[in-house]
C-alpha cells in the first residue's frame, strides 16, 4: 500500500472524540451577590480532538459571530490554562453548541471558561483535582459563584479570600427554576458600572444579613421568608433594575401566577422566579398568559454540574 493510501485509511478510522457539556447557571438570587449560583438544565456542549490547526465549527445561530479558530474564547482559555501549567496546548479540532442565551446573565462565559479549562486539563494531561478546576475557573471569572455552579452543579455558596476559593453544594436546597429571558441583550460590563464603588458600614451589615436570611429560609423551606429576602437584596438590584424597566412588571406578574421569589438572573436582564417544588410547571403556564414579549423558560436545578466523556467517531474526515 503507498504512502497516500495509508493516510487516507488512517483517516478513515473511528477517532476518539472528547465530549464536554456544560450547565448555564443563575447567580446572586438576589442578595447573594457573587457568592450564590444555582446550575440550570440549559447547556454548552461540544466535541473535540487533535487536528493541525485550530478549528471551531459553530452549530447554533446564537454562536455564528465567534470566532473559529483559536481566537474562539474557549480555545484562548484553553491555551491560558495549559500555559499555567508549562505545557503546550495542541490544536483542536472542535463542534460547539449552546443553548444557553447570551448576554442575558445566565453565566454563559463561566460556561465557557469551564470547557475551556476541561479541554486543557484532557489534551495536556494535567490531572486537576475539582479544586484546582476552581481556582483557575474562579481567577478567569472573577468570582466563583456562576463557574462554581456550572462545575459542580447544584446550589452553590462561593467565597474567595486572597487567592483562596472555597465553595459548597447545599444538596438540601429544592425549589423550581423559571427564567424569563427578554430578546434584549445586557453586558455584565454596563451592569457592572451602575454599581456603587462603596457601601456604608451599615447598610453592608444589613445586607450581609438578608443573604444569610435567604439561605436559611430556603433550607428550612420557608418559602414566604426566602421571597421577602429575595426582594431585600441592598447589593446590586436597586441599582440594576433601573436597567430592567420591565422587572416590576414581570415580578408582581410572577408572584400572581404562584412564584415565591423573583431576582435578576446575574446581572441580568433575565429573572429568575422561583416556585416551590413541583409547581414549576403550572406556574410557568400562567406565566406564558400574562408575559408577552419574553421567553419563559421552565427549568429544573442541574445537580451534576460539568460532564466529560470520550466516545468515537464516525469517520475522521
Amino acid at each position: 500500500m503507498n504512502e497516500v493510501g495509508e493516510s487516507q485509511a488512517d483517516r478513515m478510522m473511528p477517532r476518539q472524540v472528547f465530549v464536554v457539556k456544560v450547565p448555564a447557571s443563575s447567580a446572586n438570587l438576589g442578595p447573594g451577590f457573587d457568592s450564590l449560583a444555582v446550575a440550570l438544565n440549559l447547556y454548552l456542549e461540544l466535541e473535540a480532538f487533535r487536528s493541525d490547526q485550530w478549528e471551531v465549527e459553530l452549530l447554533s445561530p446564537s454562536l455564528m459571530d465567534f470566532p473559529r479558530d483559536e481566537k474562539n474564547y474557549i480555545c484562548q482559555v484553553a491555551l491560558q490554562t495549559a500555559s499555567l501549567y508549562k505545557q503546550k496546548m495542541p490544536p483542536l479540532r472542535m463542534t460547539v453548541k449552546s443553548e444557553i442565551p447570551l448576554a442575558r446573565g445566565l453565566g454563559s462565559s463561566a460556561a465557557a471558561i469551564v470547557a475551556g479549562v476541561e479541554l486543557a486539563n484532557e489534551f495536556c494531561g494535567l490531572q486537576l483535582s475539582e479544586r484546582e478546576k476552581l481556582a483557575i475557573v474562579t481567577e478567569f471569572e472573577g468570582h466563583p459563584d456562576n463557574a462554581g455552579a456550572s462545575l459542580f452543579g447544584g446550589v452553590v455558596v462561593g467565597s474567595q479570600i486572597g487567592t483562596e476559593v472555597d465553595l459548597t453544594v447545599l444538596d438540601q436546597i429544592q425549589f423550581d427554576p423559571i427564567l424569563v429571558v427578554p430578546q434584549e441583550e445586557l453586558l455584565t460590563e454596563i451592569s457592572r458600572d451602575v454599581l456603587p464603588q462603596d457601601v456604608k458600614f451599615s447598610r453592608s451589615v444589613q445586607a450581609s444579613a438578608v443573604a444569610n436570611q435567604l439561605l436559611a429560609s430556603l433550607m428550612v423551606q420557608n418559602w414566604k421568608l426566602a421571597g421577602k429576602m429575595m426582594a431585600a437584596d441592598l447589593f446590586h438590584q436597586p441599582y440594576r433594575k433601573e436597567l430592567v424597566p420591565f422587572f416590576d412588571d414581570v415580578r408582581e406578574k410572577a408572584i400572581q401566577s404562584g412564584a415565591f421569589g423573583v431576582a435578576l438572573s446575574g446581572a441580568g436582564p433575565s429573572i429568575l422566579c422561583l416556585t416551590e417544588p413541583g409547581n414549576g410547571d403550572q406556574v410557568a403556564e400562567k406565566m406564558k398568559q400574562c408575559i408577552n414579549g419574553m421567553e419563559i423558560m421552565n427549568l429544573t436545578i442541574d445537580w451534576t454540574g460539568c460532564r466529560t466523556s470520550m466516545k468515537k467517531s464516525g469517520f475522521a474526515l
